[in-house]
């Protein structure tokens, strides 16, 4: 079989719908599954997305949907996993077909809950899935600019360049720009520290804290990324790259980062639990930070600004006063 083969999308929301698009334009034909027969219908008959980015409209008859995630293990050859980090084990342990000997591309932006895993790790040691057949995607890019045609932008990490550079032609387009790189833990805990401080950004906004604190925020907020990363992967990376930091500017800043939503909401009054309410899909950055927490435990890395987001979102801490505690150590 040539790599890919037949890719099956895993995860039914909107960035799993942005890749599905994306990966249709090059690709004769995948898998999709998706946990709801409803929802499946729905897709069928109107030809789009029912809940999510349902301005995509889809060729339906080149798509083999799936609610039976064992049916679509066993049909594919790579999957392509799209899930929110939260709900991915809680997926994933439904399968019971072996797996070891696929492909995977995760696109999930968070740790596997309760594990502290990044998800190419837990795929290793739960599933048997080699390293070298694993790919990770990254930023800069939002669901919903795909979705519109703008100009955007992928990172696709493996430790075998072939295999990311074969991957990264499926979703190449005229709006879609692909670059790949070898450092696929490094990308994977970027993903996660972007919506940490992309929370932490929007609780600024919402305090109206001000342009200049902002811009402050984001420099030290990269270098505690590269810090960590460092740390924790080894290696060496530009943390200017577009992977790391442009991905954590476009959570910081954009109308359609969900992770800097939440933190907008709490920076205007709203309690954690009020703001995740108003959520109307899920901000990763929080289950991200207690993650990130508990694992720089192990390591001892000075990380002020993950410590702040901790506080607020699980310590009570108000908002204004964390943040306050918070200006004293930027630099």
């Amino acid at each position: 079989m040539d790599f890919p083969g037949k890719i099956a999308v895993m995860g039914g929301g909107s960035w799993a719908t942005a890749l599905a698009k994306l990966l249709l334009q090059n690709c004769e034909s995948i898998i999709w599954y998706m946990r709801r027969d409803d929802r499946i219908a729905d897709f069928k008959s109107e030809g789009h997305n029912p809940v999510y980015l349902s301005d995509v409209i889809f060729d339906v008859d080149r798509i083999s949907f799936y609610s039976d995630i064992n049916a679509a293990c066993d049909e594919a050859d790579t999957l392509l996993l799209a899930m929110p980090s939260p709900y991915i084990k809680e997926h994933l342990k439904k399968i019971t077909t072996d797996i070891s000997g696929k492909y995977m591309v995760t696109a999930v932006k968070g740790i596997v809950p309760d594990e502290n895993a990044i998800v190419t790790r837990y795929m290793s040691d739960f599933y048997g899935i080699d390293p070298g057949r694993q790919l990770v995607i990254g930023g800069p890019c939002h669901a919903e600019e795909v979705a519109l045609g703008r100009n955007s932008y992928l990172t696709i990490g493996c430790n075998n360049i072939s295999l990311a550079e074969k991957f990264a032609r499926c979703l190449q387009g005229k709006a879609m720009r692909t670059i790949t790189s070898g450092d696929v833990a490094g990308i994977e805990y970027g993903a996660v520290l972007k919506n940490v401080y992309g929370i932490c950004a929007g609780i600024i906004y919402g305090l109206k804290s001000g342009d200049n604190f902002l811009a402050m925020l984001t420099s030290n907020a990269i270098r505690e990324m590269d810090t960590f990363i460092s740390a924790v992967c080894g290696g060496e990376r530009n943390i200017c790259d577009s992977v790391y930091l442009g991905d954590l500017i476009v959570t910081a800043y954009s109308k359609f980062s969900r992770n800097h939503n939440l933190g907008a909401y709490i920076g205007r009054g709203y309690s954690v639990k009020a703001a995740m309410m108003e959520m109307e899909m899920v901000a990763e950055g929080y289950y991200g930070t207690k993650c990130i927490y508990e694992i720089n435990r192990r390591y001892n890395v000075d990380m002020p600004i993950l410590n702040c987001v901790y506080d607020i979102l699980y310590n009570k801490v108000p908002a204004q006063k964390a943040i306050s505690g918070l200006a004293a150590k930027l630099h």
